[in-house]
């Protein structure tokens, strides 16, 4: 399926998990999609394995409004991005103005910060599942999970399904 005309975020900081990055990344540019990459600075960021991404828009001038997807992936990296205020405030403003979130392994965590795990079913993986289920969510053990505008999955095995299930939300 082309994603021609489609905006794409991917959110990145350091001790991003490599293919939950990339993978997305390549598949979305693959089908056609514009994709940008935000984190809290325009700077270089490295993965759990030392990897280097950069991200092309720093949060503070990133704005949800010019896209249709944003794409949270884990690692710890989803830990560090809860620490800018930037950061969550366009995820936040992305998930109110109704736009596809796309979380997998700890990108769910992102999720709690907005307050969007509420009352919502989701999967990540398997270590932050006290987090989501204390901040309302109802915890389901699957390979790819859709709640509304909310997509999330649990680990690179789950990729395939993960970028099949975000491709299928984009084109309906």
């Amino acid at each position: 399926m082309s994603l021609k005309g489609i905006s794409v975020a991917i959110l990145l900081e350091n001790i991003y998990e490599d293919p939950e990055f990339w993978y997305p990344y390549y598949r979305f540019l693959e089908a056609g999609a514009k994709v940008k990459v935000i984190a809290p600075e325009v700077t270089e960021y490295k993965s759990k394995y030392g990897y280097p991404a950069k991200a092309d828009l720093a949060a503070k001038d990133a704005k949800a409004a010019d896209y249709d997807a944003v794409i949270i992936p884990g690692g710890y990296s989803p830990d560090h991005m809860r620490r800018s205020k930037e950061l969550v405030g366009f995820l936040k403003e992305a998930y109110e103005q109704g736009k596809l979130i796309a979380a997998i392994c700890h990108g769910p965590w992102m999720l709690a910060s907005i307050g969007a795990a509420k009352g919502k079913k989701l999967t990540a993986f398997y270590s932050i599942k006290d987090d989501l289920v204390n901040a309302g969510a109802e915890f389901v053990d699957s390979e790819v999970v859709r709640d509304g505008n909310i997509i999330t999955s649990r680990t690179p095995k789950d990729l395939p399904a993960f970028c099949r299930e975000i491709i299928a939300a984009l084109g309906s």
